[in-house]
């Protein structure tokens, strides 16, 4: 029978790491707690040590700091809003602070986060909407900090756990019910194509039209980023085509704003003369003027998931291969109707 050490790779120590290195263990020390007074060339070798080593610290659930360091995209976005907001609530109620930063346009931290986080040693990260590079997954790895990703930007990481929403599923009952109500000219205005959200949304309207029978056109199909400007402007040139959509579907309730604006330039109506779907069921959503029809993301509770898995990681790491994909609902509202005969 094979033995445990043979079995699990071997873990370094920290004096082993220091003499691979050629360093005293202060300097590794150092490097661990994101200290300065080590040159770049010496930490990047020692960062590499440590992950080639599978140097991981054996840390108790009370020697991190109390806190969680959140990664958002567009930190000031309804979106944004609503998915702190829900990882605050848990926070709060497990006596554990935050540290909210934004993400750049890249969808990637600005320089020196990473140094941060390391130094205040977190419980551990949320990155919502948001990447970070390999080369900093390897160095929170190395310190024992866990990642945790809500709806991630691109397909989700093999090595963290993530929580996402049905898009897929959501995106097929949005177009179908636009085709239930009698719409046979719908178009889509999309979100990033690096997003995995984005093409499961567009992959659910393909598949609804294709069940319905009705044709797949090019043309109603358009880009966007899940703002308001590009809603108004895609919706605009939509609706001024010869052969105009009875319906849009909009990839995000912002989106959707934006083709309300759209339509009240042209001198368009909704319902009446456009039926409007939108999509995550943001506060806004309820209050725009008709009401929005949309898809329900359970935002709150997959941030609260979020968190609860991080509280969870240390103690449990088998977690950290898990996706979980929470159920989306459509919410009909005063913004579809009957297209007019």
């Amino acid at each position: 029978m094979e033995n445990a050490a043979a079995v699990s790779p071997s873990r370094a120590t920290l004096s082993e790491v220091a003499a691979l290195a050629n360093v005293s263990v202060a300097t590794v020390s150092k490097v661990l707690n994101g200290r300065t007074g080590v040159s770049d060339e010496t930490r990047k070798r020692i960062e590499s040590l440590l992950d080639e080593r599978n140097y991981y610290r054996r840390l108790s659930a009370q020697s991190g700091a109390p806190l969680i360091d959140v990664l958002c995209f567009e930190i000031d976005s309804p979106f944004g809003g609503a998915a702190i907001a829900g990882i605050e609530r848990v926070a709060s109620e497990h006596g554990i602070g935050m540290v909210v930063s934004a993400a750049q346009d890249t969808h990637l931290p600005g320089a020196g986060w990473v140094d941060g986080v390391l130094r205040r040693q977190p419980l551990g990260i949320i990155l919502v909407a948001s990447l970070l590079p390999e080369k900093d997954k390897a160095r929170l790895r190395s310190r024992s900090i866990p990642i945790v990703m809500i709806d991630p930007y691109g397909a989700p990481a093999s090595d963290a756990p993530s929580i996402g929403s049905a898009d897929w599923n959501g995106a097929f009952q949005a177009t179908q019910h636009l085709i239930s109500l009698g719409h046979e000219r719908i178009a889509i205005i999309t979100g990033p194509d690096s997003m995995m959200a984005s093409t499961a949304r567009l992959s659910g309207y393909r598949a609804a039209l294709d069940g319905a029978k009705l044709p797949i056109r090019p043309e109603y199909i358009r880009p966007g980023e899940f703002h308001r400007q590009d809603g108004f402007v895609e919706a605009r040139e939509l609706l001024l085509s010869a052969d105009a959509p009875t319906a849009i579907f909009a990839s995000s309730d912002i989106q959707a704003l934006g083709v309300y604006e759209a339509a009240r330039v042209l001198g368009l109506r909704v319902p009446e003369d456009l039926s409007v779907v939108g999509y995550d069921d943001l506060s806004i959503a309820e209050w725009a003027g008709p009401p929005l029809t949309t898809v329900r993301v359970p935002l709150a509770e997959m941030a609260e998931q979020a968190t609860h898995l991080v509280t969870r990681l240390r103690d449990e790491p088998e977690l950290a291969f898990s996706r979980v994909d929470m159920a989306t609902t459509l919410v009909v509202r005063e913004s579809t109707a009957a297209p007019r005969s």
